[in-house]
Formats: C-alpha cells, structure tokens, sequence
C-alpha cells in the first residue's frame, strides 16, 4: 500500500472529478497529470474573461457593441500566455476565426439574460477559500457576487454550455451549492440566490437556498473528503466508466480502458 499525498483543500471541480470517477480525481490532483487545453474549454475562459473585463468598465459603456470589442484583445492576452496555443487547437487562420466567432455569439446573448449598466457587482472572480467547523478548508473561484442595499447576496456562476436536462444538472448544482456553502462560512450569511446563466442556449436557472439545505450541502461535502481520505489511505483510486469516459484523455493509462496507471507519488 501506498499513501499519496492529499491536496490540502477541496475546490468543486476537484469535487466533481472525485464524484465522476475517483482514479480521474487522482490523476488530476495527485499525479498532477499534463492536459492539454480543448477548444471549448479554452472558448469557456475567454468568454469568462470578457464579462469580467465589461464589468470593469462605466455602467453607461457596457453595450453589446464595447463587450464584442474586447474579445480580440483578451484572446490575444490567453495567446501571449502560450504562443503555441494557436497552433495546437486551429487547423489555420479558417478555424480560429469560426472560433472566435462563436465566443461573440455567447458574449452577445449575454445581454439577453441581462442588463450589466444596471448592475454592480460586488466582486468578480472572487477567490474563496474557508475552513469547516470540521476543518476541512474549501477553495474556489466564484464568477460574480452581487449585494443588494438591503444586504442579500447572488452568487452568478456563468455557464458558456448549454443547460443540462433537468435529470443531469446535479453537477452543476453541487457545484453553485458548494460555492454558497463557502459564501456562508465566509460572511455568515446565507445567499438569497443561486443563479446559472446559460450562455449556450440563453436559459437561466437558480435556487434560493435555505440554511438547512447549506447544512445538507456541507455534510455531503465532508462525506465526499472522508471518502477521498480514504482512498488515499488505500491507496486505492477506482476507475468509474461512464458516458463521460470518451472525453477522457488518460484512456491510455485507465484499466477500464486496458492500461495501468504510474506509480503513486510520495510525499
């Protein structure tokens, strides 16, 4: 048996990869294996760069027209990160521009779900990062907080998907769920509302949680740690073959799929 190293805090997408399929959560956060950015994905931190620059601009300035002109300059921002990038996703100058295209098809039906000149978030991009009464530190990136003068808080998670048929949406609601749990250890306050913003189809979608259902968030979360402890201790991270294998890209080192994964690392 061997004893890897755990990471020492829980993010909801760690979370989610653990739920999904534990020896993908090892993988990903143990052996810290390379992957290499996907279209969409990359398309997702783009279009999250953007509301995030709009919102840093005068009310009265956030039109459709002013939120389109940013998506060039902030591609070129993620492209002087990694020049390669280009290169790596686009097969030539055709298929970055249908690329960029469809990035302004999602940040102009933006406007459609809402209307940023009468908004002021409280914090964009927040970083969060809180212990349980259990001990168990929490960390996360929440998109946007809004806080109305009376003091109510929204948590805005954008989505640049499509929303999920209501017998799939568990994740994503983990996901805003464990985002408000953190909110309410953080500031002693129980988010008046969840919101989702759908920017592959224009659909929204929320839940006004109650403390009690933050309480049952937070138990879940801490079963899921004492699970993830556990196979740690075992040293035992089992595969879980789903639908969402075919967009896995360790195949190669999965048992399911006929290979073996590298040795466990040590402390």
């Amino acid at each position: 048996m061997t004893t890897a190293p755990l990471p020492t805090a829980l993010s909801p997408s760690r979370a989610s990869d653990f739920l999904q399929c534990p020896l993908l959560f090892r993988f990903r956060t143990i052996d810290r294996l390379p992957e290499a950015p996907s279209a969409a994905a990359l398309r997702g931190t783009l279009v999250h760069a953007c509301l995030e620059r709009l919102y840093e601009l005068p009310a009265r300035t956030r039109t459709p027209r002013t939120a389109l002109s940013l998506v060039d300059p902030q591609w070129e921002k993620l492209r002087a990160r990694d020049p390669e990038l280009q290169e790596r996703l686009f097969d030539g100058e055709e298929a970055l521009q249908e690329w960029l295209e469809s990035a302004r098809t999602l940040v102009e039906r933006y406007f459609d779900l809402e209307n940023p000149e009468q908004l002021e978030p409280r914090e964009r991009e927040m970083r969060l990062e809180v212990s349980l009464p259990t001990g168990l530190r929490l960390r996360g990136y929440v998109d946007r907080l809004d806080v109305a003068p009376s003091g109510q808080i929204r948590v805005v998670d954008y989505k640049t998907g499509k929303s999920p048929h209501p017998r799939f949406e568990d994740k994503a609601k983990f996901q805003i769920f464990f985002y408000a749990v953190m909110i309410w250890r953080d500031l002693g306050v129980v988010p008046a509302r969840l919101q989702l913003v759908y920017l592959g189809d224009g659909s929204v979608r929320w839940y006004d949680p109650t403390e009690a259902e933050l309480t049952a968030a937070e138990s879940e979360i801490a079963d899921i740690w004492a699970r993830i402890e556990a196979a740690g201790r075992a040293g035992a991270w089992e595969p879980k073959r789903s639908k969402l294998c075919g967009w896995c890209e360790h195949q190669a080192l999965c048992p399911e799929f006929g290979g073996t994964p590298p040795p466990l690392p040590t402390a």
